[in-house]
């Protein structure tokens, strides 16, 4: 069952320059670090990056080499980019970076999803607009009448690992989160399993109707949706504040003996905001399947002003993406909608491996406002260099840095993490009492 379908969205190279440039105020600046070391960053804003970083002691003036993306790289960018839409994926167990009654939580291009016990809540993002509810429009689609003997595991582990460096605390940080590429909820009736899955584009979900068990019970309650219609092609329309959400018909269907058997059915709505199955003759002592296709059929996704992304490749070929992630919190009543734990945006640094086809780490940076990155770059012993700006007081920062303290409304940042994502070397703020941002330098 396809629960979300969704375009990745492409910009151009000058689109993303001349929004780089507008979030952040070319202010060309040189600093000193300790009095003794003179840092100097040069950076080219959104998809195509490039960092050089210089360290001179009093005597001596090494060079440290970094790698990141040229102009001449955009094919190379464009593959990435391509990749990134299709992998699997990656379903978080929820450690602590999420409500409690969050089992696991997933994003895709221009949505996240909250799986609890008994709920999907799926939180679908729409571009140019701000504030707490960020044009956000919640779904949540509840098991009505579930056993109480459901369990919700993960299944088939990925090798990627989350890191949330959330705040200047330390304590507060979650750190080497697994992911998954399925989420198993058991016997959400007798006999009847669901499963999710998809990729950056799709997330979808099925229920697996054992030999025997009735899938006549399975009823779907819709909270967020204005009006339930079943249209003449057998779809099922939600009605929302913004747009609608179509389920399209289901597909129903049994695999015996190798053969796939189609079987006949469709949508029951039962009274407001309820839904369930009807199904037609079918071998009751075969697996059975009901697999529908949902689309949400407003803008999804970010937009040129909201999103912006760095990309570094490394000796290896492992991609470095780094830019701004609008991600979702879980709701935590009707109506509310808060965009994320710690503040409005968060940076993303996501490492992926060579051929595009995983996930190594995700790490989300950010504090208690507005945080982006547009800049990143790698050394030859895996650091990620990051830099952008931040609205946020809290940013985390390291002991000893430079500059572990805001000044002013907007500053600039230089973070370096560890080889696996999950810590800071270090980082620190860059700026003065007004508006500070990173800028190129010759």
């Amino acid at each position: 069952m396809k629960l979300v379908d969704l375009q990745v969205f492409t910009l151009d190279e000058t689109t993303l320059i001349s929004t780089a440039n507008r979030g952040i105020p070319t202010r060309r600046r040189k600093m000193g670090v300790n009095g003794h070391t003179k840092a100097r960053a040069g950076l080219v804003m959104g998809l195509l990056a490039a960092l050089n970083w210089q360290a001179a002691p009093a005597q001596a003036s090494p060079t440290l080499s970094l790698s990141a993306t040229t102009h001449s790289n955009v094919a190379t960018e464009a593959s990435l980019r391509a990749a990134y839409g299709t992998l699997p994926i990656s379903f978080e167990a929820n450690h602590g970076q999420a409500d409690p009654r969050v089992k696991f939580l997933a994003r895709g291009h221009g949505y996240s999803i909250f799986l609890t016990d008994t709920k999907a809540i799926l939180a679908l993002r729409q571009p140019k607009r701000r504030g707490p509810q960020h044009g956000s429009t919640i779904l949540q689609m509840e098991l009505m009448g579930s056993s109480a003997e459901r369990q919700v595991a993960g299944i088939d582990e990925l090798v990627g690992r989350v890191h949330y460096l959330h705040g200047n605390d330390p304590t507060m940080w979650r750190t080497d989160i697994p992911t998954y590429a399925k989420v198993y909820n058991y016997s959400v009736y007798p006999g009847i399993d669901l499963v999710y899955y998809g990729n950056q584009r799709e997330l979808e979900y099925d229920f697996l109707i054992a030999p025997g068990a009735d899938p006549t019970v399975i009823t779907l309650r819709f909270e967020g949706a204005k009006r339930l219609e079943v249209d003449t092609r057998g779809d099922l329309v939600l009605r929302m504040a913004r747009g609608s959400i179509r389920l399209q018909k289901p597909v129903l269907y049994q695999e015996i003996e190798g053969t796939r058997q189609v079987v006949s059915g469709g949508y029951v709505i039962k009274g407001a905001d309820q839904v369930s199955f009807q199904v037609g003759a079918y071998n009751k002592g075969a697996p059975l399947v009901i697999d529908p296709v949902v689309v949400y059929s407003a803008l999804l996704g970010g937009s040129a002003d909201e999103i912006g992304f760095a990309i570094a490749v490394d000796a290896e070929g492992h991609a470095y993406v780094a830019g701004r992630s609008e991600s979702s919190n879980f709701p935590t009543s009707k109506g509310a909608f808060h965009s994320k734990p710690a503040g409005a945006a968060d940076v993303f640094v996501t490492k992926l491996a060579p051929n595009g086809g995983s996930l190594v780490y995700s790490t989300f940076l950010g504090g208690n406002s507005d945080d982006w990155g547009h800049g990143i770059a790698v050394d030859a012993e895996g650091h990620a260099y990051v830099t952008g700006g931040t609205h946020s007081a809290k940013f985390p920062t390291s002991p000893g840095a430079f500059d572990t303290s805001s000044n002013g409304d907007r500053d600039a940042f230089v973070t370096k993490l560890a080889p696996n994502g999950g810590s800071l070397v270090y980082s620190t703020f860059l700026g003065g009492s007004g508006m500070i941002g990173v800028t190129v330098l010759p």
